[in-house]
């Protein structure tokens, strides 16, 4: 896989001559479109929604990885570098999400003039992978990104940090406008804590703490509200399990009367499946959020939407 990821990025890089060519020499002319609203790039949906938010009417924001697809697997094409180039602000997670990053702004030429934002800058990440074993750090990260957790905005209290960053980001890109990003950021902020207080009232009070998950991406949800996740996969979804992790799981399942496994719509469910038939439980869904379905877009669900689905389905499990 890793081979197959720098073929593309090869490609890609190859292509920034063309690239450059296509989109002139209009430097800063072009971070903005017809309306003048600042071009913003995203790598993946929380930050897309996010960067919405905030941006308004003020912004036009693009994002790089289409409904329905797992961003852990996922490369930038061509098609993808020539969009950054027209950018004024390219927002990514980092912690290690995103393993192509450097290649890509670098693919963009020295003559961009694009702000990059980490939007998990800032954040108490979540260091350590004891789930994943060494074998597996060629799935779906660069080498190094296995070491830190880096599903941040999985929980709200994260989120708020995000969207700090993406804000003065924002106001540094756009200073004419940092009235409305302001604004439009302490609504966001507002929301994003009230799914806090409904998150601590909603996870109180039970005597369970254990959820059992296919994809270790809860570490922070569990952090900030006092569960603790047992993950049948590591950090990458692309990863396999052993087969005696399956069966200790199993075990753990059975002795503490776990009733469902949390599963997720972008990858398969079949771990999940499995281990459910073996233990003799159910399977729920439990949503990281880090894309949304062709169905759920259609629904117009949103990452409030989403976080509520998973409250449900977390009491549920607890209960």
């Amino acid at each position: 896989m890793k081979r197959n990821v720098h073929f593309r990025l090869a490609i890609a890089l190859g292509l920034s001559m063309i690239v450059s060519v296509i989109s002139g020499c209009g430097g800063t002319s072009s971070a903005a479109d017809g309306e003048g609203k600042v071009k913003v790039v995203t790598s993946f949906y929380p930050l897309y929604y996010f960067s919405k938010e905030i941006g308004g009417e003020d912004a036009s924001v693009t994002n790089l990885i289409p409904a329905g697809v797992e961003p852990h697997d996922w490369t930038p094409k061509s098609k993808d570098l020539t969009a950054l180039t027209k950018a004024r602000l390219f927002v990514y997670n980092g912690a290690g999400l995103e393993g192509w990053v450097e290649d890509f702004l670098h693919g963009a030429g020295s003559g961009s003039d694009v702000i990059r934002v980490e939007a998990s800058k800032g954040v108490d990440l979540i260091q350590g992978n004891p789930e994943e074993d060494e074998e597996d750090h060629d799935h779906g990260h660069e080498k190094g990104g296995l070491d830190v957790d880096p599903h941040t905005w999985v929980s709200p209290r994260s989120a708020m940090m995000m969207a700090t960053n993406i804000k003065d980001a924002y106001v540094k890109a756009d200073p004419g406008h940092a009235a409305g990003y302001e604004s439009r950021y302490a609504d966001l902020t507002a929301r994003l804590k009230q799914l806090d207080a409904k998150l601590v009232a909603g996870l109180s009070g039970f005597s369970r703490k254990d959820i059992v998950v296919s994809h270790q991406a809860f570490g922070y949800l569990c952090r900030d509200y006092g569960l603790n996740q047992i993950a049948i996969l590591g950090l990458s979804p692309e990863a396999e399990p052993r087969a005696q992790d399956l069966i200790e799981i199993a075990k753990f399942v059975k002795k503490n009367k776990i009733p469902y496994i949390f599963f997720e719509e972008l990858v398969s469910e079949r771990l999940a499946n499995t281990l459910a038939s073996e233990a003799g439980v159910k399977t729920l869904v439990l949503n990281p959020m880090e894309g949304l379905t062709p169905e759920q877009e259609k629904a117009g669900d949103d990452y409030f939407t989403l976080s509520e689905r998973n409250l449900e389905n977390l009491r549920k499990a607890l209960g």
